[in-house]
């Protein structure tokens, strides 16, 4: 069966000017384009757009779902048992915090007692999830399953008060950090302070602190560029870099 660009995106929900433009990249190409110069698109290339859309709800860029989709071994049944995974953790995070927000409600109603944990456990359930997703392979590969899983446990567990005291020592490592990139001084205060301040972070989801862990960590912020990204638009100037020399200096 063979579909115009206007049926295509009545049945899809995509605009034809987001068809066009898919095309223009080269991320989708129609079937062919006919006598009338109107562009055609068969079952192949509904298949491919539908591939296109489970990526992008997974807020896949994409430059890079144009790099897994024209892979030659790309496979669609494998690609829909992957996106299959990836929406049961997408509803057992809705899940978690649709419990949440029902138990709030009795709450406030008075039907029943919540404490300050119990009011951000689905909030924090969803943040776990969330760091998986992006990093889960990587850190389970380097530190072990047994040690990724203490961790998130232990972050779980974190009351309000020690929720607030993390982000506040975050904030506090960041500030130093930014007064060191003028000095470059590492064996400065401001140094000393990014180091403590990091390390105490970590603590608050770490069952136990490694040196080694520490600086390996430090190490992958620098070789990956999702932690770059984040350590350096959270700063707002490069600061990885030098948060891994310091790290490596201190951490014994």
């Amino acid at each position: 069966m063979e579909y115009t660009i206007k049926k295509v995106a009545q049945i899809s929900g995509v605009s034809a000017r987001t068809l066009r433009y898919y095309d223009q990249i080269g991320l989708l190409s129609p079937a062919r384009i006919n006598s009338s110069g109107y562009r055609i698109y068969g079952e192949k290339e509904i298949d491919k757009l539908q591939q296109i859309l489970f990526y992008r709800s997974l807020d896949m860029k994409l430059e890079d779902i144009e790099k897994i989709i024209s892979q030659p071994h790309f496979q669609i049944e494998e690609a829909l048992r992957s996106h299959y995974e990836e929406l049961l953790k997408k509803r057992a995070q809705l899940d978690q915090l649709l419990t949440t927000v029902a138990k709030s409600l009795q709450h406030h109603k008075g039907e029943i007692q919540m404490n300050s944990s119990d009011k951000f456990e689905g909030f924090k359930r969803q943040k776990v999830e969330e760091n998986e997703r992006k990093y889960g392979h990587e850190i389970r590969t380097k530190y072990g399953e047994e040690a990724i899983n203490d961790s998130n446990q232990k972050w779980l567990n974190l009351s309000e008060q020690e929720f607030e005291e993390m982000q506040k020592i975050e904030d506090e490592m960041f500030e130093a950090l930014v007064k060191l990139v003028h000095s470059k001084d590492l064996v400065s205060e401001e140094a000393q302070v990014v180091f403590e301040k990091h390390k105490k972070w970590l603590m608050f989801s770490w069952p136990n602190y490694s040196a080694e862990a520490h600086k390996g960590l430090a190490e992958m912020y620098v070789a990956d560029e999702r932690f770059s990204k984040y350590y350096n638009e959270k700063a707002g100037q490069p600061v990885v870099g030098l948060l891994k020399e310091v790290i490596q200096k201190y951490a014994h």
